[in-house]
């Protein structure tokens, strides 16, 4: 992508006033959507973009540029403007760039880009076809097939010089159902670090059928009471309140601020002795896995918390020179346009050994929040407001009646410590993760855990 001997002249360049480091991320990538509306294809969009991004670091102090020309000159001047930003003691005298291979753990099997579009629109209208004949209540369907396919290099004034390649492929779904002027959404999006072979293995019946049913459901359900009560929530999505209100707390770019719940307080018990939380990025094709950060560390498996006491951070170079911590793999990025920052990969809570059934038996009157949607953080409380997709009632011990509008409403800090069951039957799934250094592939995930209460927003019982 950049011959190593240039990348050797740009660190230098960027590191000549003294700064103590300084790094050149690299990227091509190609991006493919379509979209599927109103028994259609609406959109198809093939995108490319490559540049480089520089980014030099005085003490704890971080500067960064990007240019979207590789030539030599333009790296040149993008280096040497970062580096006029600050003034260090002690100049980078020379840099010793080793490539290193890097083990490739998500396979790929069908590149996606060499699949014909055909097929790529005929899977998009079997989905739409399942989902309109399930049932004569569905107005709308949505379909977007997307993939990347991305080239990265890294490297920096420490000798780190690696690359790596990055496929990614996924189905957004919805569905409207429509009756009496109300609507109601399903929603499924399936997606892997991997190539079209995933797309090849989903069911295109399975999926229309998925969303359809869950949008009929709720269109047909009476709306959910509100107040106090216990509460299941879901597997897989379930975990989008774990990352959004605790997950972005324990990220060094929070924490080393001092503007997270959570910090100071490593070997102290922050949950429920049933929790365990961990944030792994060695999940072979899942989602939010990686083989190296886009710093170039190796990706990790990271406890967080282990039975309730935390253990770890999420930790990127600048949050680990801040800190005095070593980095956990965990500096990501979109683009060559974001300096990196810590960010989760798929982080979520692990399996316990409860059931769900003996959940549901355990409560008199409560909420199962089957699958959980979008919501709103108050990124330095962990204050949330979570809307329930699909929800019911528990009554007397069992599941009832299907229940809609609903939210749960708390505090990160104090819910996980609420959670009195975790059930066996870990789900992992599939969602985009915007924070500072924008937009990126999560994995967020749990077992069903049960929460012995939580405010839920609804309608006012008579």
């Amino acid at each position: 992508m950049i011959k190593k001997s240039l990348i050797e002249k740009v660190l230098l360049k960027a590191a000549s006033t003294g700064a103590d480091f300084a790094e050149i991320y690299a990227e091509n990538s190609m991006n493919s959507k379509i979209q599927l509306l109103d028994s259609k294809i609406k959109k198809s969009i093939n995108g490319y973009d490559y540049g480089a991004g520089i980014r030099v670091i005085f003490g704890t102090k971080a500067i960064f540029a990007y240019t979207n020309d590789l030539s030599e000159k333009s790296l040149l001047n993008v280096a040497e403007t970062v580096s006029k930003a600050d003034e260090g003691e002690e100049v980078i005298s020379g840099v010793n760039l080793k490539k290193e291979e890097v083990d490739n753990i998500h396979k790929v099997e069908v590149i996606p880009s060499g699949v014909e579009k055909a097929e790529k629109v005929e899977f998009l209208h079997k989905i739409n076809k399942s989902a309109r004949e399930n049932s004569n209540l569905i107005a709308q369907v949505n379909i977007t097939y997307s993939e990347i396919e991305k080239n990265i290099l890294i490297a920096n004034t420490e000798g780190l010089f690696k690359e790596d390649s990055r496929n990614y492929v996924r189905i957004s779904s919805n569905a409207i159902a429509a009756k009496g002027g109300e609507m109601q959404t399903g929603v499924y999006r399936p997606g892997s670090h991997q190539g079209y072979e995933f797309i090849r293995s989903l069911d295109p019946d399975e999926i229309g059928n998925k969303i359809s049913e869950q949008a009929v459901t709720m269109l047909n359900a009476n709306y959910a009471p509100s107040g106090k009560f216990p509460v299941v929530i879901g597997n897989a999505f379930g975990g989008v309140i774990f990352h959004e209100a605790c997950g972005h707390a324990l990220e060094t770019t929070s924490v080393a601020k001092g503007s997270s719940v959570f910090a100071n307080k490593l070997g102290k018990q922050i949950a429920s002795k049933c929790v365990t939380a961990i944030d792994d990025g060695t999940i072979p094709n899942q989602w939010g896995s990686t083989n190296i950060d886009d710093e170039g560390n190796p990706t990790q498996k990271t406890v967080l918390i282990k039975d309730g006491i935390l253990k770890s951070y999420m930790i990127d170079k600048l949050g680990g020179i801040k800190m005095g911590l070593e980095s956990t793999g965990s500096g990501r990025r979109q683009s060559y346009q974001f300096a990196p920052t810590s960010r989760m990969r798929n982080t979520y809570i692990a399996a316990g050994n409860d059931k769900i059934d003996d959940m549901i038996a355990s409560i008199d009157r409560g909420i199962y929040a089957k699958k959980m949607g979008g919501g709103s953080v108050q990124p330095g409380t962990g204050d949330f407001n979570f809307a329930v997709q699909e929800g019911y009632l528990i009554e007397n011990g069992k599941i009832t009646k299907p229940v809609r509008g609903a939210s749960l409403i708390g505090n990160g800090a104090d819910i996980i410590q609420k959670i009195s069951m975790v059930a066996d039957d870990l789900k992992l799934a599939e969602g985009m993760c915007g924070s500072m250094s924008g937009s990126i592939p999560a994995g967020v995930g749990q077992p069903h855990i049960k929460v012995d209460e939580i405010v839920v927003g609804g309608r006012k019982e008579q």
